[in-house]
């Protein structure tokens, strides 16, 4: 055991955790005001339904021995108790189980929270309309159905070996240092079947659905932005020279994001917004999660902007092909994980931790149609899996809550509460700042076309 990085990876392990709740006040502050305590609910219940989930089986799942090519052994790690250690070690202490240089438990900790994120992204697709008992079900499932055999695919075929690789890297020989397949395909994806199979809010394209707090969206995003950086140095696993460069080329990746958006946005309609700098701080993020251990510094810079403003664009998607995904999951997680996935065969660069070359440092075509196949696999096995689940619990239990109280307003009815209880501050009578509607009216709206 390595005292300096089992550190690294207890503190990474704590940054990717505050992603989450972080995440929370990014699709808190985008959604309408009667349904922010919903949308919180949703990223909250996911982290906590993962880690219980995480515990019994799922890092089993996704980092035990091979079985078939397609998922862990889902008893060998179940319970996580044989990871603890052994007894009879000298000096009368337990012999803890490493994973490289660490101890296994600080690296199920570290990968239960990279579950975690991932699943609490797809409920921005679903927002307004969905019940918290069917979601915290197809939660559940999508984890152990989606997400575990596509970490297994990527991350590792031993768990005690981990970042070995599963099929798509030792085999395919694919380049996705900490997840643009496994989070943001994965959860683009899934977005994307269950807004088709929920279908549209009420009054979407008709009635304004703008941000109803766009303090919270970049109080989440300065949070995302801190949190990535473990996300990604993290995935180094170790105080190492890998993890400063993945440092790096993620900071800059993510402003460079910040700055792509901002310039189609000055541009397209004349603003630059502070949804718009939010959006791009992810946006960026996104793409460079598959790539920061595979370009430079200044191949980050190209990355980041790229899909800053690639993402700005394909949110507008929505309206022209009529599919509600209500907080852009799929025009930037799913569009920037795409981008990001294949900027790996395009710039990808020798000189960087992971010694690869794209067709820009020429290295031919051959890294590209790689990292391809890897998108195509990644988004067909989540849509698939994701629609049929979603299917499935609208059939059975009611997936999407009724008209009217999607009306009156998913917290209130759902959860017996209100963001916001403004009737308490006036004796009863609810009050409206001055100045309110009109403000409200030149808040820019979430990938509006």
């Amino acid at each position: 055991m390595d005292t300096g990085d089992t550190a690294w990876v207890l503190v990474c392990a704590a940054l990717v955790l505050l992603m989450t709740p972080g995440l929370a006040l990014f699709y808190g502050g985008m959604v309408r005001a009667k349904s922010v305590l919903n949308m919180m609910m949703m990223s909250f219940g996911a982290l906590a339904l993962v880690a219980v989930l995480w515990t019994l089986f799922g890092y089993s799942l996704a980092f035990g021995n091979d079985v078939g090519g397609v998922i862990g052994n889902p008893t060998q790690f179940a319970g996580l108790g044989s990871l603890l250690g052994t007894t009879g070690a000298a000096h009368g202490f337990a012999a803890i189980h490493l994973v490289g240089t660490v101890p296994a438990p600080a690296y199920v900790a570290f990968e239960a929270t990279f579950a975690a994120v991932t699943v609490a992204l797809i409920s921005g697709a679903i927002a307004d309309r969905a019940r918290f008992g069917p979601w915290l079900l197809f939660a559940g499932a999508w984890l152990v159905l989606a997400y575990c055999p596509v970490a297994h695919w990527v991350f590792a075929t031993d768990g005690l070996a981990a970042r070995t690789g599963g099929w798509l890297v030792d085999e395919l020989h694919v380049v996705d240092f900490a997840g643009g397949t496994v989070v943001e395909i994965n959860a683009g994806a899934a977005g994307l079947a269950l807004a088709l199979v929920l279908g549209k809010r009420r009054g979407f394209g008709r009635d304004p659905m703008r941000p109803h707090n766009l303090t919270l969206v970049m109080a989440g995003a300065g949070l995302l932005w801190f949190g990535w950086l473990g996300f990604n140095a993290g995935s180094a696993l170790g105080a190492n020279g890998q993890a400063a460069e993945v440092l790096v080329t993620t900071l800059v990746a993510m402003a460079a994001g910040t700055f792509g958006w901002l310039a189609i946005e000055r541009l397209r309609d004349g603003h630059a917004t502070s949804l718009g700098a939010a959006s791009g701080v992810v946006a960026g993020g996104v793409a460079i999660t598959p790539s920061c251990s595979s370009v430079t510094p200044v191949g980050a810079l190209l990355v980041g902007a790229v899909a800053g403003m690639v993402c700005a664009l394909a949110v507008g998607l929505k309206y022209r092909w009529g599919y509600d995904d209500s907080l852009d999951v799929v025009g930037v997680h799913f569009v920037g994980g795409v981008w990001g996935t294949l900027a790996v065969g395009l710039l990808a660069s020798p000189s960087a931790s992971a010694r690869v070359s794209g067709l820009f440092y020429g290295g031919g075509v051959g890294q590209l149609w790689r990292q391809a196949v890897a998108v195509v696999v990644v988004t067909a096995w989540s849509f698939v899996i994701s629609a049929a689940i979603g299917w499935l619990l609208q059939r059975t239990c009611g997936f999407r809550i009724p008209a009217e109280d999607e009306i009156a307003g998913i917290d209130s009815v759902v959860h017996a509460e209100t963001a916001y209880d403004l009737d308490s501050l006036g004796g009863g009578h609810p009050i409206v700042p001055r100045g309110q509607a009109t403000a409200e009216a030149r808040l820019p709206g979430s990938g509006s076309p």
